[in-house]
């Protein structure tokens, strides 16, 4: 039997709903799609770490902290940042420059149209990966086109039920490439590639995996229902436990969105669900034996990802009759894209 794992198309994700019945264009700007990012947690005002709450627009992450580093003269290593963010859009996030004993560099030279200092000050720890909260959105869809008005009971329905946690397409590259560089990587024919593409490459194959899980689930239509042996997950934390058998209060806990059901993140160990759902994972899964054994053989171990996304504070408008703008708030790991999909047929 082929492996599927062969096959690197991505394939189509199903919606909960129908195909929405409006099109639209993403990104016309960088204006068109803005991110803040909630850091959580206050600075606080001292310590060997600058902090920096910083604007910028058609910008990439990367960029901008070698910047940094180059300003401040010291390691690229020694600048961080929570998460990555868009390039095509304008968005604030917050970066850490390792300045021991050291004052800082003025910082307004690197000051441009396109980046914007709005806070410096001092923090004890370095910023870490995953570090904040969540990320706000402002996102307008231009040339819209189709049935406006049947938007509005999809957009009810993803504000009370929130939508199937996808991995977002730019997870896995143009076309795919992410993927195939993955089965290319776990086969030992990529061999020379950095560590930040490694990385890129094993995070595709990972969320492919629970991509394919959750779209089953979502064709079964048990994406936000919880099935015996799941694996559930409180709301707002990473916190999981197991349910063996479901009962009249396991499935109120679900419909109030105070728990979840998860998905497998692949890696080591012994898959923690049970039952039901454990036979639709392994049935999922069966085909993919290289992406597998390739997450195992590089250390990973076991972990489990909500297959819900709460959209918390949506809200919308037409500022005109050919856009749609949308408001709301992610924690940090979700992918505005898979909200937007259930929406509008949107390209860029």
């Amino acid at each position: 039997m082929t492996d599927a794992s062969d096959q690197t198309t991505i394939p189509e994700l199903p919606r909960v709903g129908a195909v929405p019945s409006a099109s639209g264009r993403l990104r016309t700007c960088p204006e068109d799609f803005q991110v803040d990012e909630v850091l959580g947690f206050e600075p606080d005002g001292e310590g060997e770490h600058a902090l920096l709450h910083v604007r910028k627009r058609n910008t990439n992450t990367d960029w901008l902290a070698r910047q940094l580093a180059k300003h401040a003269g010291v390691r690229a290593a020694d600048v961080s940042y929570s998460g990555q963010k868009d390039r095509a859009a304008v968005t604030t996030q917050w970066f850490s420059v390792h300045l021991p004993g050291r004052p800082d560099p003025d910082w307004s030279a690197l000051a441009s149209d396109d980046v914007e200092f709005l806070h410096i000050g001092r923090h004890a720890r370095k910023l870490r990966r995953g570090s904040h909260r969540a990320n706000r959105f402002v996102i307008t869809v231009r040339e819209l086109e189709g049935d406006a008005a049947g938007l509005e009971p999809v957009l009810q329905r993803i504000a009370a039920d929130g939508v199937p946690n996808y991995f977002g397409e730019q997870r896995f590259g143009r076309g795919g490439g992410n993927l195939e560089r993955a089965e290319a990587l776990f086969a030992g024919k990529l061999k020379r590639v950095d560590r930040q593409q490694r990385s890129m490459y094993i995070s595709a194959a990972r969320s492919h995996l629970f991509n394919a899980v959750l779209a089953r689930r979502v064709t079964d239509g048990v994406w936000n229902r919880a099935v015996d042996g799941d694996m559930m997950m409180l709301d707002g934390s990473q916190s999981v436990f197991a349910v063996e058998t479901v009962d009249a209060d396991i499935e109120r806990r679900v419909r109030e969105m105070d728990i979840h059901p998860t998905g497998p993140m692949w890696g080591r160990g012994t898959n923690p669900a049970t039952g039901a759902c454990r036979a639709l994972e392994d049935d999922v899964l069966a085909p993919w034996s290289t992406l597998r054994d390739g997450l195992e053989h590089v250390g990973l171990k076991q972990e489990r990802r909500a297959l819900r996304l709460p959209v918390a504070g949506l809200s919308w408008e037409f500022p005109d009759a050919g856009s749609l703008r949308l408001c709301f708030t992610l924690p940090r790991g979700a992918f505005a894209t898979v909200v937007l999909r259930e929406v509008v047929d949107y390209r860029v």
